[in-house]
């Protein structure tokens, strides 16, 4: 005989019952199929009260022995309890060693078996459980669907979702409001938003937990708008949204940013009497940060009276998110203060805080936190702690955390990958690169975005070109970001016009978008189109950041347009813009190049904020430039106070005292510089022929060509002389002035360019990079060069490009 009751239903003396919902308005209500009696004796044996009281496996396995011993392990109570307890604790395989042997099976051991396999086997097992229950001629109740359905939905198996839901509707279901809302879930978890609103409108009725269901479903799937429009369809419809409507909703419209929206919510909240839930709380406290008002989020929180992990990890989340990593530190000590067990959602809200500080120390205190909780190797942990290591300057470190990583996801790749390009690692994020493609590991458009940058630091137009074309067909040239990286690539590479015509092919274009084209333009020399570029991004309603403004002034800096420089830095408090560091520094850098120095440092000293190292590094510069020594002293002074330890200062203000003949100020700076071991970066400049890479280092002979490449200078010296050049050795004394033009003609970009000339074509365009800034007497000679051969000669040094034709300089000398 059979009979049904559920497990979970407390232990009553004569009749146990099951459930068949006879309509949807009594989905949780049960009647009556069979009816087993279970003589008093059984149901208060030790052994029931004890899996009554069962919380463990462990506790489970000491008291099966105990059920056999009492010769009760054939009695259909203590079956089914054994078999319900051993799927709650997840050992479906000792559920069915004790189903299996059982002649005459109870219904509820079918349903509670496959609930058992829905939760903790494979899908495949749970549906083939379900086919043979047909054939054992168990009849479905509603709840074989719901288990079936939801495994369906977390495991985005459209196909069988769609086969149970078919099975669900034969067997008489589709009028049920359980099990249709478990239909809408799995439709909405399959991203099937619009088949889920579908089944959602044919429900006969709804309850609060349908409408709770599809309003989930649009806000998980992105359509936040949707989702508040149905609350709203909700209310009109008599239903009143509870504590879960709002935790639902809340994500939406932090992602939105929608912060009134929030606030209307919140106001709901504590009229409702919800303020208080702590699922509530940490939901509003996350909307508001993600909304920008992290200070409201830290009211909510220090208010709360109870918070769960959840709670502290979205505080932790919003600072980081907010900008400020060192909140984020704190609250992460005060959770461990206070007992809280992190979470590794907590780790990787602390690694995050951390490499935006650049602390190497606290991150290598959370990797040992991490270490110490023993959460197994969670990979998104692990990708955490790439970037954490990269941004604190020690890629080693995550290298070597990459390489021991099992199962590695392209987000681990990309982690990696941009992990070298920001350390200036560029061939070894290039072979990652193709080391990833060639493990068939498909790059996204974040790969690209990360290794493009890298390709970029190159300035090799056909690698370039190379890699436009990987987009491409991998059909990511239409994602707005991999199109902004593009359009920086291609004028990072020389090819400024390239980019201007990427740009204008774009559908879209973000804030970034026009940044980087202005950018290009300012870099190239080209301030007026710069300038232009950004009068139009404003006619089109796009609002500019403050990386726009600093790209803007960047651009009149190389250009010479101080009156419009002025006027925009002037004009960013009218968007909203607060002047930080780097908008002082570029304003100081326009003002120099332009010899306005004495305007310069009056400007530095009305500064609202301490100056710091690039605004007197920028003064500095420009009196290197404009030969003025009182000013590059004081400058000088300012800097050996913040970074002491820097040769490139002391070696600038060395060539100033030298152009000033001051021999002896030259001496005591080339003294202290001795004493401290300080040297000056020494120069390098680079050149690409033939998909190899050529380095060369000022005075250096060490080149397979060398012999020729010097003497092909001798000779090319001799021909600019003609020309009119006129060598600048100012800056060099103590040696003869033959040896002074040597010293000069030796200096790396040289080199680079005489190679070039002598290993290309005529009529090739020469492509130089130098990591520091052309040396004016350089830049006086590489035009005559230009001039003499005919040649087009770009070179990109620290700051800005320079094209040189026939004489002439892109930068019109605001170098």
């Amino acid at each position: 005989m059979r009979s049904e009751f559920l497990p979970s239903t407390p232990l009553r003396p004569s009749v146990i019952t099951a459930a068949t919902p006879k309509s949807s308005s009594e989905a949780h209500r049960h009647f009556l199929t069979q009816r087993a009696y279970i003589p008093t004796h059984i149901y208060k044996h030790p052994a029931a009260l004890l899996l009554e009281l069962c919380s463990s496996m462990k506790e489970l396995h000491q008291i099966v022995p105990l059920v056999i011993k009492s010769g009760l392990y054939n009695e259909h109570f203590f079956q089914t309890k054994l078999v319900s307890l051993f799927c709650k604790n997840g050992s479906i395989s000792e559920a069915a060693r004790v189903f299996e042997p059982i002649e005459d099976k109870l219904d509820v051991l079918y349903h509670t078996i496959l609930k058992g396999y829905a939760k903790n086997s494979s899908l495949d097992d749970a549906v083939s459980f379900f086919t043979r229950m047909r054939y054992d001629s168990i009849k479905p109740v509603v709840y074989n669907f719901t288990y079936l359905l939801k495994v369906c939905g977390d495991k985005k198996d459209l196909r069988r979702g769609k086969e149970i839901h078919g099975h669900l509707i034969t067997s008489g279901f589709s009028s049920n409001v359980f099990a249709m809302t478990g239909i809408v879930s799995m439709y909405a978890k399959c991203r099937q938003i619009e088949e889920a609103h579908k089944m959602f409108d044919r429900m006969p009725e709804r309850d609060l937990i349908s409408w709770n269901t599809i309003i989930s479903g649009y806000a998980q799937n992105g359509l936040g708008m949707v989702a508040l429009e149905l609350v709203i369809r909700m209310h009109e419809e008599g239903q009143r949204p509870d504590s879960i409507t709002l935790v639902s909703i809340l994500p939406a419209v932090a992602n939105l940013g929608a912060l009134r929206v929030g606030k209307a919510i919140h106001g709901y909240a504590i009229r409702a009497g919800f303020e208080s839930l702590v699922n509530i709380s940490s939901a509003l406290l996350d909307m508001y940060s993600k909304c920008g008002s992290v200070g409201i989020s830290r009211l909510i929180f220090d208010g709360m009276e109870e918070r769960t992990v959840v709670s502290w990890n979205s505080m932790i989340d919003g600072y980081v998110q907010g900008g400020e990593p060192k909140e984020a530190i704190r609250i992460v000590q005060n959770m461990l203060d206070e007992g809280v067990e992190p979470t590794d959602v907590t780790v990787m809200g602390a690694l995050h805080a951390c490499a935006d500080l650049g602390d190497l120390e606290k991150g290598k205190f959370v990797h040992k936190l991490w270490d110490q909780l023993q959460l197994g190797s969670n990979v998104s942990v692990m990708n955490s702690l790439i970037s954490m290591y990269s941004k604190c300057k020690r890629v080693d470190i995550a290298a070597n955390i990459f390489e021991n990583l099992q199962g590695k996801t392209v987000v681990s790749w990309n982690a990696m990958i941009l992990g070298f390009a920001q350390n200036g690692c560029v061939n070894e994020a290039l072979n990652y690169f193709c080391e990833m493609w060639s493990q068939n590991i498909k790059p996204d458009s974040f790969t690209l975005v990360s290794v493009i940058p890298a390709l970029a630091e190159l300035s090799v137009t056909r690698q370039a070109k190379w890699i436009h074309g990987l987009c491409i067909r991998s059909h990511l040239d239409d994602n707005v970001f991999v199109i902004t990286a593009l359009v920086d690539m291609y004028a990072k590479c020389g090819a400024v016009h390239t980019a201007r015509m990427l740009f204008d092919m774009m559908n879209e274009h973000h804030v970034t978008t026009w940044n980087t084209m202005i950018d290009g333009y300012g870099t190239h020399g080209l301030g007026k189109a710069a300038v232009e570029l950004f009068i139009e991004m404003q006619k089109g309603g796009i609002k500019p950041n403050d990386i726009t403004f600093l790209c803007v002034l960047s651009a009149c800096s190389h250009s010479g347009l101080v009156n419009e420089g002025l006027c925009y830095f002037n004009s960013m408090k009218d968007y909203g813009i607060e002047p930080a560091m780097d908008h002082y520094g570029a304003m100081v850098d326009l003002l120099g190049r332009a010899g306005r120095l004495e305007e310069a440092w009056k400007f530095i000293q009305e500064m609202p904020i301490q100056p710091e190292i690039n605004v007197y590094g920028a003064m500095l510069g420009a009196c290197k430039i404009h030969k003025n020594v009182e000013l590059g002293e004081k400058a000088a002074s300012k800097l050996f106070e913040l970074n002491p330890d820097e040769g490139g200062y002391h070696a600038l203000l060395a060539n100033i005292y030298a152009t000033a003949s001051m021999w002896d100020k030259v001496a005591k700076i080339r003294t202290i510089m001795e004493k401290k071991g300080l040297q000056k970066t020494p120069g390098c400049s680079l050149v690409e022929l033939r998909n190899e890479v050529h380095s060369f280092y000022s005075g250096s002979t060490d080149h397979p060509q060398s012999r020729e490449i010097h003497a092909f200078l001798k000779k090319l010296g001799d021909e600019i002389k003609a020309a009119g050049y006129v060598p600048d050795t100012s800056s060099i004394h103590d040696v003869e002035d033959d040896v002074k033009e040597q010293l000069n003609n030796t200096h790396s970009e040289r080199l680079a360019i005489a190679f070039g000339l002598l290993n290309t074509s005529p009529g090739t365009t020469i492509h130089i990079r130098k990591n520091l800034r052309v040396c004016s007497d350089c830049h006086n000679a590489t035009k005559y060069i230009s001039l003499v051969t005919g040649r087009e000669i770009i070179v990109r040094d620290m700051h800005r490009f320079h094209h040189f034709m026939n004489g002439t300089c892109s930068c019109g000398d605001y170098w």
